[in-house]
């Protein structure tokens, strides 16, 4: 494939050879905000500067991502476009990594995947991973569970909690995955699996598993003192809505009871249906939980 006109803008930074590549892409889908909460965590928190800033004008339809201005009473005073930027983050331990983060472009899928390759070709990078998060029914009250795919049989075999056999709409990472695993660069995805009834919020849990995830992958240590706590406030809020109300009790308890029995090795053909096909709904446990999201919203929700 010939890539035509580039996509990128090179921004002249030095980047050491040898360094892990995280891939942190919004867009199709990103349950409970996890992983744009997980790039802003990060991006906050550490020293970082742009290698490569991909060019909105060939990869972005404006009119599905709309820019933001700021009108101040009789002009506009700023233009904030969305991003897709490739950065070299350091970390408080001076601790280096390559990091993409962004919007999943919407077009030129082909050339913005050839440029991650030569991203990779160019700076030598170590090993290269992303993190998506998708809506399944699965229980609040139980680690965040995942899906590992590429060609790192190591943490394939250690993390992957469910292994389906199945089409799939495509992602952009998965294209960069498929172009990867086909030139033997190594390469990991991790698709946590989000409780659906908590997917249109933002769940501190699937955050903390996002940066999880990267540490897994890559083996960098990140700071997540104050998400922990911010999750352990948010499961202790929920926990306390559950004993206020038996019928949200026992909806959470049918999806422990599947992913319990499907975590100790027992038959049963899915963690996420009961015996006769069906899962409490995620309407049916949103609806009891609605009144504490809304509390726990911003005005941005």
């Amino acid at each position: 494939m010939s890539m035509g006109r580039k996509v990128y803008r090179d921004m002249g930074a030095d980047v050491p050879s040898g360094l892990p590549l995280v891939i942190l892409l919004t867009g199709f889908i990103d349950a409970g905000r996890s992983v744009a909460s997980a790039s802003r965590h990060l991006i906050d928190s550490t020293s970082h500067e742009r290698v490569w800033v991909f060019d909105n004008d060939e990869l972005l339809d404006y009119r599905a991502r709309r820019p933001t201005f700021t009108f101040e009473q009789t002009k506009l005073t700023d233009y904030r476009p969305p991003e897709l930027v490739l950065r070299l983050v350091t970390d408080e331990l001076g601790v280096q990594f390559l990091l993409l983060t962004g919007y999943e472009p919407d077009y030129r899928w082909e050339a913005a995947a050839e440029a991650v390759v030569t991203a990779i070709e160019t700076f030598d990078v170590s090993a290269t991973m992303w993190v998506h998060a998708i809506p399944m029914p699965v229980p609040h009250t139980r680690p965040v569970g995942m899906t590992v795919s590429g060609n790192r049989d190591d943490l394939i075999e250690q993390y992957s909690v469910w292994r389906p056999t199945t089409e799939v709409p495509g992602t952009f990472v998965h294209l960069v995955e498929y172009m990867l695993t086909s030139i033997g660069h190594p390469v990991a995805g991790f698709v946590l699996l989000i409780p659906h009834y908590l997917a249109d919020s933002e769940f501190p849990a699937g955050t903390l598993a996002v940066l999880d995830a990267i540490t897994t992958g890559t083996g960098i240590s990140l700071r997540t003192d104050s998400l922990r706590e911010e999750g352990r406030e948010f499961l202790n809020d929920i926990a306390g809505q559950m004993k206020e109300n038996d019928e949200l009790s026992k909806l959470i308890s049918s999806l422990e009871s599947r992913h319990d029995t499907y975590m100790i090795d027992n038959p049963t053909p899915s963690p996420f249906v009961n015996d006769d096909g069906q899962v409490p709904s995620a309407e049916s446990i949103a609806a009891e939980l609605e009144q504490f999201l809304r509390t726990r919203g911003t005005a941005d929700d």
